[in-house]
């Protein structure tokens, strides 16, 4: 088994690579690269009228890394609608140093006491590369990610990676690069200055 570390994982990132797991049961990780790289443009997320309607109503309380191993776990959780999960412990291990050393966040909804969801990314520069994401309440991950994109633009964020398109993140306007034009919109703004706290 071949060891990876946080620093690997991040010149890993830093190259247009990632980790992922067959499932959770399987201790083995595997480099992905896709052909399509998915991106939410920071200026281009659609907000549907009902979603408007929900920010307004302010249903949670958005935190920032107030529990980060609360959110990496529910985002490794198996549910009737994903019955399989690439977040094996090895990724917990590893996202949760990331995390500790300042280069991994959550952003999380909370209804009182109760976590309803949130999401996780890595940040390198002006980059947030985004991981996963999970919702136990209606529109909690829609939301999590609305206050995400509003505070990376804020900060002075340039790229919102999602790693690939599904259904879900096509409504909200992520759209599908091709490989190498992913790496030239990364690459020169990973020395770029962003403030993730500054929101």
């Amino acid at each position: 088994m071949s060891v990876i570390t946080p620093q690997i994982l991040l010149r890993a990132y830093a190259a247009g690579i990632f980790p992922m797991a067959e499932s959770a049961e399987d201790s083995a990780l595997y480099w992905v690269e896709p052909e399509e790289r998915g991106i939410i443009p920071l200026d281009g997320l659609v907000i549907s009228r009902s979603l408007r309607k929900r920010l307004r109503a302010r249903p949670f309380t958005v935190k920032i890394d107030h529990d980060f191993p609360a959110v990496i776990a529910a985002c490794a959780e198996k549910t009737p609608e994903r019955r399989t999960t690439w977040i094996n412990s090895r990724i917990v291990a590893l996202y949760t140093q990331l995390h500790r050393m300042g280069c991994c966040h959550s952003v999380e909804c909370w209804r009182g006491d109760t976590l309803a969801g949130g999401l996780y990314g890595v940040r390198i520069g002006a980059v947030f590369f985004g991981e996963s994401m999970f919702a136990r309440a209606d529109d909690a991950s829609k939301l999590a990610l609305v206050h995400l994109v509003a505070r990376l633009n804020y900060g002075g964020f340039r790229l919102l990676d999602a790693q690939f398109v599904n259904a879900h993140l096509a409504r909200l306007g992520a759209i599908a690069v091709p490989r190498e034009d992913y790496r030239r919109m990364m690459q020169p703004l990973l020395t770029v200055e962003a403030d993730f706290a500054a929101f």
